[in-house]
């Protein structure tokens, strides 16, 4: 690909977007970023990843956590910034890729080539889902959306200026059960290439 161009893709859980954002990382032939950032981060820094993993994602806790003077010491934040630094530097770099979360459309939002989308779905499509890949009843299924919802949600709203799934915050926002998974992945794909 001549031109760089940045896809950040962010989602509720359960909405596919994972999946979407895999589908067209293989269709445009680019390297995909989610928690694989975790390695990579831990191998330059040094750290055995398995550190990290509790983290990601995650928003800070308050009755632990405290900064002084811009300083935390949350683990959390201090993971959210060793991979904003990592995308920056990947960004900087010329790289073209897909990014799966991360405040991804937020910390690169000065790339010019950044094109940003929220995945969301139907809750019923998203439970089944959910309940599907987990081998989870219906209440679990539920139970387990919530909470990376909740997360991703204070996660997201700590670093960006726009709420979590505000569409004024993304490019395109589309509901993957009006398509399913294949035809989100066209429609997105179709609104990348009149873009680039």
């Amino acid at each position: 690909m001549d031109k760089q161009v940045i896809i950040s893709i962010n989602r509720e859980y359960g909405s596919g977007g994972h999946v979407i954002a895999e589908q067209i990382a293989k269709d445009m032939d680019l390297p995909i970023y989610d928690h694989n950032m975790l390695d990579k981060i831990a191998e330059e820094k040094g750290i055995k990843v398995e550190h990290f993993h509790g983290f990601d994602e995650k928003p800070r806790i308050p009755l632990i956590s405290r900064s002084v003077r811009g300083h935390s010491n949350s683990m959390e934040e201090h993971l959210a910034e060793l991979q904003f630094e990592y995308l920056r530097n990947k960004a900087d770099s010329g790289e073209s890729f897909v990014v799966v979360g991360r405040c991804s459309e937020t910390v690169l939002k000065d790339h010019g080539n950044l094109i940003s989308v929220f995945v969301l779905a139907d809750r019923n499509d998203k439970v089944d889902r959910v309940s599907k890949k987990y081998n989870l009843s219906v209440g679990d299924a539920v139970s387990k959306m919530n909470r990376h919802d909740r997360y991703r949600k204070h996660y997201h709203n700590r670093y960006s200026p726009y709420r979590w799934g505000d569409s004024r915050g993304y490019d395109l926002c589309i509901n993957s059960s009006r398509l399913g998974i294949d035809g989100t992945v066209k429609m997105i794909e179709h609104y990348i290439e009149s873009r680039i």
